[in-house]
């Protein structure tokens, strides 16, 4: 009697100051496949003023629908161009703004999204834990279909049932739940579900063939199929190649924690999170549910980070179905496009996609580089910044600009630059890279196994002049990983990890990248590729083993390729089979230090081989 007492006391207690919200409490049902918005709306709204708030789902599937959605106007970096999408405006399920100390507590609950949705939206929040749920949607925005038989004039597939679509004049119309894809923009992919392995498709093949249904998911394509690479049993994967939604997006956002979060479907870009500080992922599984028979969980990135700082931490992750790369990790260049006086520069958001936000603020130390070089000549303190219009920005400067500053060069916000651990995660059927990373503070890639990436399992770029991705990395491990048959959509040049600074003007002596360290790593791949470097100072490969699966036919390939490096170690790796072929470009042989005799090519081409 008195435990009884004793607990409905504490349920007193809590309900009273505010500690736990149970969504029940606000109207919400689990089961009822009822649209909950508004009650968890309601729930999220008791939690302002009160402290260490658990905002509780009781087990179950709860829907969400845009009707009573929160409706927000986000620029979210590497998203749609104003063509694309000229107003931004988005619909999300659970919106969380100005929220501090609130821990949602899913309870193993499933949440369903209807249309086209971001499922949660943390803005200017701080102190927040995510856990114990599961995303997905009605009508996810991937439409998938396995091939029953190909030939040169016909194809006939089984559309999942998730995939709804209907037929108008012979053609396939995909829709969803209010909203059908851009017919201008398809970005087709193809899963070959036996090698785990996905490649890229043509969709305009099927556009221009005629379709008939048969049976409840049956399509039968009749056209000109001779240039269609395809077996049976693999799947058509089919997405809107405009990225107008996100999965998730966090922004301005400081001590965020998701653990034991599956993210069965995601519209667009995946988790995406900008200007946020200290993030900490783990057991995060970016992958179709299991038993769905969906192949595919993200219409481009899992998990993408623009100019966040503080920690970044990924650890026991799991990646697999992915249009893009499963973590892309990097700030953003601006170009300078006029000097307005001695202090002040107004700057350019140069891609297509990626604009609208305030790059820089107040105090933010920056970094000035040659956009071509990436050479940075100096640094400065931002006094003020504002936006005159979605692409540009007025910066002053609290000191006047270096003397060397010229028109299109660039800056570079060093102050929102993170660290990143990545450990014990596993990344597959991704389309392109398995990780993406550029940061100038320490990285560590650890314990992770990369199976079968189509293209490199790691990529360390920065440029201003394509994606203006940024920055340099300085110190960089990657140590104890699996490196499983990556990059078989980039051959001949599929190395495992590349690292490759876009800079295609070379300034003497001067390196973007330096010190990364690869080291007690398993590579076992098909070919030869291994690692490329460019601009690097200070690269250490030691104590790897190497295996070769099988070759990808023609002439034996470089194991490393060096460009413009110095200061380079291979030492201690075990290799299986024939001697690595090694080729040195804008290089001297005092620059590279190897306990291996290289074998030389029998051909000539530019560079020296050792």
């Amino acid at each position: 009697m008195r435990l009884v007492i004793l607990s409905i006391w504490v349920l007193i207690f809590f309900q009273v100051n505010g500690q736990t919200i149970d969504v029940m409490q606000f109207g919400a049902r689990p089961n009822s496949f009822a649209d909950a918005t508004f009650s968890v709306k309601k729930a999220i709204e008791a939690s302002k003023g009160k402290s260490n708030v658990v905002l509780n789902f009781p087990k179950g599937r709860y829907d969400f629908w845009p009707d009573s959605a929160t409706q927000t106007h986000y620029y979210i970096s590497n998203s749609s161009s104003e063509t694309e999408v000229p107003v931004k405006n988005q619909r999300v399920g659970l919106f969380f703004k100005d929220k501090k100390n609130l821990t949602l507590e899913g309870n193993g609950s499933t949440f369903v999204f209807h249309g086209k949705m971001i499922s949660w939206v943390l803005d200017s929040c701080e102190n927040i834990t995510m856990r114990n749920f599961t995303v997905d949607y009605e009508r996810p925005g991937m439409s998938e279909m396995t091939i029953r038989s190909v030939s040169a004039d016909q194809v006939l597939v089984s559309v999942h049932p998730d995939s709804k679509f209907t037929l108008i004049d012979g053609k396939v119309q995909w829709y969803g739940e209010r909203w059908i894809p851009n017919p201008k923009g398809f970005f087709l992919a193809r899963v070959n579900p036996h090698e785990d392995k996905i490649y890229y498709s043509n969709w305009a093949l099927f556009q221009s063939s005629k379709a008939e249904k048969e049976g409840v998911y049956g399509l039968r394509f009749s056209g000109d199929f001779s240039k269609f690479k395809a077996d049976t049993g693999d799947i058509l994967t089919l997405r809107d190649a405009i990225r107008d939604y996100v999965g998730v997006f966090q922004n301005r956002s400081k001590n965020i924690s998701l653990h034991n979060v599956h993210m069965n479907s995601m519209h667009g870009l995946g988790i995406v999170s900008q200007f946020c500080e200290n993030l900490n992922y783990d057991r995060i599984y970016v992958e179709p549910a299991k038993g769905s028979g969906r192949v595919i969980a993200s219409s481009a990135d899992g998990m993408h980070f623009s100019g966040c700082k503080g920690q970044i931490t990924i650890n026991n992750c799991r990646f697999s179905g992915m249009h893009d790369d499963p973590i892309n990790v990097h700030g953003t260049h601006l170009k300078v496009k006029e000097i307005i006086s001695p202090t002040q520069l107004k700057l350019r958001f140069m891609h297509h996609q990626s604009y609208g936000f305030m790059a820089f603020s107040k105090g933010d130390t920056i970094a000035y580089l040659h956009s071509k070089a990436l050479q940075i000549y100096g640094q400065g303190v931002v006094k003020s910044a504002r936006l005159v219009s979605e692409r540009e920005l007025i910066v002053e400067l609290e000191k006047p600009i270096p003397s060397q500053l010229q028109l299109d060069d660039a800056l570079e916000n060093i102050t929102w630059t993170p660290a990143l651990t990545l450990t014990n995660s596993r990344f597959e059927r991704t389309i392109s890279r398995g990780t993406l990373v550029t940061t100038r503070r320490k990285v560590l890639i650890e314990n992770n196994v990369y199976y079968r990436t189509g293209m490199h399992a790691i990529l360390i770029e920065n440029d201003a002049m394509g994606w203006y991705e940024s920055g340099p990395v300085s110190d960089v491990t990657i140590r104890n990983n699996q490196f499983i048959a990556c990059g078989f959509n980039s051959a001949p040049g599929s190395y495992a990890i590349k690292i490759n600074p876009e800079n295609s003007e070379r300034v003497k002596n001067y390196y973007v990248h330096q010190n990364l360290r690869i080291m007690d790593n398993l590579f076992r791949l098909d070919g030869a590729p291994l690692l490329s470097a460019k601009s690097t100072k200070g690269l250490l490969f030691a104590n790897n083993r190497i295996e070769k699966m099988s070759a990808s036919g023609g002439e034996e390939q470089l194991a490393f390729h060096l460009i413009d490096c110095t200061g380079v170690r291979i030492e201690g790796n075990k290799f299986e089979g024939t001697r690595p072929r090694l080729r040195i470009q804008g290089m001297s042989k005092s620059d590279l230090k190897s306990d291996i005799k290289f074998e030389i090519p029998d051909v000539n081409q530019e560079g020296a081989d050792f």
